[in-house]
């Protein structure tokens, strides 16, 4: 496929934060979610996300956004990422901060910049679908809509949150934009089915697409406090003298709010944001239940075994086992099951459970168990 020209303009953003807190204990805050091969595809979900991405941007124009304490584990992922496009967060303060800074500073370096925001710890298949969606999608952006890709639903899905799409858009190079009317959060299974019916809405995908002068503008309508950190950290984040004091002074004072929250919503309320359909396969890989199926080809039936030393003996059995040890796991006429054997925590559950997995974290955390963490 060849690059359009439209993509001359373009930056890739990688936010690699968060712990994965629903794939605990195999996701923890020194070994986050986007730094594992959850696929068995032989590299971890960020290094299939830079090489999903550099043939659309080239390799010297994506950034990375990630926590201090990952930087040497990105880098060795992504040996060519130029120093300069690696922003590192003090602290998390959630998606609207991260890809806001990303936007402030690159708008700096190159007005007119668009750029596009692309989770660290997705999955998605089909090169070639995904570039043809990412180009109309530059194309909206480039005539002044926060744009977001939405994944055309396959299942009534309630572990991802929903875009109701509006009527088609009429914008030169992205024929199949439409408006959004608003974001749904994650629904019950009888309203997923009703979504799924009426053919009106999409996954949300949190893929975002804009110009990074309107991001900035908007993020400005809705929070100007925020903007206004956000400025003044570019400002200063290409002088290393200044930076890190700006940093330190700055970002943990930066309100934390998802960018769905501060930008997408009120944009879309706003008429000023457009979806395009995304027909590639798709998986934010957000707990057990997604990466079981992922893992077994979609068979419900089949049990999905990780882990390059796993030692697991099944016997009409059905879920998935995640090893991190050479114990013996054995597995005799259960369904749907969940297990994840690390060196210092396991974790017993079901499929139909693994959204709750978020609730032990929670709890560990009251309790002050953070080694586990």
């Amino acid at each position: 496929m060849t690059t359009p020209r439209v993509l001359d303009r373009f930056y890739s953003v990688i936010p690699a934060g968060g712990i994965g807190s629903r794939l605990w204990p195999l996701s923890r805050a020194d070994a986050p979610k986007f730094l594992h091969d959850l696929t068995g595809s032989g590299h971890t979900l960020l290094r299939d996300t830079w090489d999903r991405l550099s043939p659309i941007s080239g390799e010297q124009r994506i950034m990375v956004v990630t926590g201090r304490a990952h930087r040497a584990a990105v880098e060795a992922q992504l040996p060519t990422l130029a120093d300069a496009n690696v922003v590192l967060e003090s602290e998390p303060r959630d998606s609207t901060a991260a890809i806001g800074l990303a936007a402030a500073i690159l708008e700096r370096r190159e007005p007119g910049v668009i750029i596009g925001s692309f989770a660290a710890d997705h999955v998605i298949h089909n090169q070639r679908l995904f570039a043809v969606a990412v180009k109309e999608a530059v194309a909206a952006a480039d005539q002044g809509y926060i744009t977001t890709i939405g994944i055309k639903p396959t299942e009534p899905a309630i572990g991802f949150g929903y875009i109701h799409c509006g009527g088609a858009l009429t914008l030169a190079g992205a024929p199949s934009a439409l408006a959004v009317e608003s974001f749904v959060e994650k629904p019950d299974l009888v309203t997923a089915e009703g979504f799924l019916a009426s053919g009106s809405y999409l996954w949300n995908a949190s893929m975002f697409i804009t110009r990074a002068d309107r991001l900035l503008e908007e993020i400005g309508r809705s929070k100007p406090e925020l903007l206004a950190g956000l400025l003044e950290l570019a400002a200063a984040w290409d002088d290393p003298a200044a930076r890190g004091p700006a940093v330190d002074r700055i970002w943990p004072n930066l309100e934390k709010i998802a960018i769905d929250y501060a930008v997408a919503e009120p944009a879309a309320a706003a008429g000023r944001l457009a979806v395009i359909p995304g027909y590639f396969d798709w998986d934010d890989v957000g707990d057990f239940a997604s990466l079981s199926k992922l893992n077994s080809g979609g068979r419900t039936t089949d049990l999905a075994i990780l882990g390059a030393d796993a030692r697991v003996l099944a016997d009409a059995s059905s879920g998935i086992v995640v090893s991190q040890t050479k114990r013996v796991i054995s597995l005799i006429g259960v369904k749907d099951i969940v297990i994840v054997d690390t060196p210092d925590a396991l974790l017993v559950t079901t499929t139909d459970n693994a959204q709750r997995v978020k609730s032990v974290v929670d709890a560990l955390k009251v309790a002050g168990s953070t080694d586990v963490l």
